[in-house]
C-alpha cells in the first residue's frame, strides 16, 4: 500500500487556526458507512445519532505544558518538547538546537528569553530526527508547570488566548504533548444531555507523543513503525465495555487515540488464543503499558463500532486510521466533501461521526 495514497491538497485557508465557540457549535460531518450517505450537521445534534445503552469512550489524557526552553554552556538556545517519560526524572523529548549532544547539560529557563529556573538536564541518549533522552536534576512534571508552554502543532500560528481551550473538559491525567482533539468538541452541557438520555462514558488514557509530529516517510504504509505511546485502562473500564457489547450497545470510540487503547485492550483479550477464535464474554482485557498499534487499510476491529474524530492531516497514520475504519473510497469522498464545503480541518477543526 502506498504512502502516497493518502495524500490530498488542502486550501491553506482551511486549517483552523482558533477554536469555535462554544465547543460544540463546530460542525460534524455524518458518514453512514452502510449506505455511504453523509450528512451535515453542528456537533451539537450528535444525540440525535447515538443510543441509549451506547458507551462513549473518552482518552481523559491532559496536555502538559511540554515545551521547555534551555540554554546551553557556549549560550545558545535550545527548544525542549517533551514526550515521554522513562521515570519521573527522565524524559524523550523533541530537541531542536545546533549540536546538542550525549553528555551536554543544558540551562532550564524560565521561558522563551528567560533567566536561568535553577533547574538542569543531561543528554543521555541521542536518537533519529532530533530526539533526544534527557535526564533532569529535578521532577519534570512540577518543573514543566513552573516554566512550560502548552505546545500547538506547527501548523497553528495564532496564539492561544486561553491555555484551556487545548484541553478537552474531561482531561484529567498529565502526560500529552498535543491534545486528543476530538473530545475539544464536548460541553459540559451536552455530556449531560447524553447523560440524561441514556448514553454512558467510560475513560481510557492514552498519552499523545511522537507519531502525532511525524508524517509517514515510508513509501510502503507497511514499512511504518509506530512509536510507542504510554495507555491505560482500568478494570472497571474494561466491565464497562464488556457489559455493553454483552447488552448489544454499541462502543463509541471519541478520537483515534481511544481506538488504539480499546483495539489494544482487544488484543490483550485474545492473547494465547487460536487465531479466528472468540474470546467469549471478554472483548477486551485491563492493562496498563505501552502501545505500538498501527491500524491501516486492512486491519480487523475487534470493538470499535462508532467513531467520533476530526480531519487530520495528509499522509498522518490518523488519516490512516480513519481510512481502515471507514473504507478508504468513502473517507476520500467524505474529505472532498468536506474541502469542497469549506469545512475547518484539524486541530481546531470540525468533526466526523462514522457510523
Amino acid at each position: 500500500m502506498r504512502t502516497a495514497d493518502f495524500d490530498y491538497d488542502l486550501p491553506p485557508e482551511l486549517i483552523a487556526q482558533t477554536p469555535v465557540e462554544p465547543r460544540d457549535a463546530a460542525r460534524l460531518m455524518v458518514v453512514d458507512r452502510s449506505t455511504g450517505e453523509l450528512a451535515h450537521r453542528r456537533f451539537r445534534d450528535l444525540p440525535e445519532y447515538l443510543r441509549p445503552g451506547d458507551l462513549l469512550v473518552f482518552n481523559e489524557s491532559r496536555v502538559i505544558p511540554a515545551r521547555l526552553f534551555a540554554r546551553k554552556p557556549t549560550g545558545g538556545r535550545v527548544e525542549v518538547l517533551l514526550l515521554r517519560p522513562r521515570s519521573e526524572t527522565v524524559w524523550e523529548a523533541l530537541v531542536r538546537g545546533r549540536r546538542v549532544r550525549t553528555g551536554l547539560r543544558l540551562a532550564i529557563l524560565e521561558g522563551p528569553e528567560g533567566e536561568p529556573a535553577g533547574a538542569e538536564a543531561e543528554v543521555v541518549e541521542e536518537g533519529e530526527r532530533g530526539l533526544r533522552v534527557l535526564r533532569f536534576d529535578q521532577p519534570v512534571l512540577p518543573l514543566a508547570e513552573q516554566v512550560g508552554q502548552v505546545p500547538l502543532p506547527p501548523y497553528i500560528h495564532e496564539p492561544l488566548r486561553d491555555p484551556e481551550r487545548y484541553q478537552t473538559v474531561f482531561a484529567r491525567t498529565p502526560g500529552s504533548a498535543a491534545a486528543p482533539t476530538a473530545g475539544l468538541h464536548f460541553t459540559p452541557e451536552l455530556l449531560h444531555r447524553l447523560r440524561e438520555m441514556g448514553v454512558r462514558m467510560a475513560f481510557v488514557t492514552l498519552h499523545v507523543g511522537l507519531d502525532t509530529f511525524q508524517p509517514v516517510r515510508e513509501e510502503r504504509v507497511e514499512d511504518h513503525r509506530m512509536h510507542t505511546e504510554y495507555c491505560s485502562l482500568r478494570p472497571e473500564v474494561a466491565e464497562q465495555i464488556n457489559r455493553t457489547r454483552l447488552e448489544g450497545g454499541r462502543i463509541v470510540a471519541v478520537g483515534t487515540t481511544s481506538v488504539r487503547v480499546l483495539e489494544t485492550a482487544a488484543r490483550r483479550a485474545a492473547e494465547g488464543l487460536p487465531e479466528g477464535a472468540c474470546c467469549g464474554w471478554q472483548t477486551v482485557a485491563a492493562f496498563e503499558g505501552n502501545t505500538d498499534l498501527f491500524i491501516y487499510p486492512g486491519f480487523r476491529f475487534r470493538v470499535v463500532d462508532v467513531l467520533i474524530t476530526n480531519f487530520h492531516l495528509p499522509r498522518s497514520t490518523l488519516l490512516m486510521l480513519v481510512a481502515a475504519f471507514c473504507g478508504k473510497e468513502l473517507m476520500d469522498r467524505a474529505y472532498q466533501e468536506a474541502i469542497r464545503l469549506r469545512y475547518r480541518f484539524y486541530s481546531f477543526g470540525d468533526a466526523m461521526l462514522i457510523l
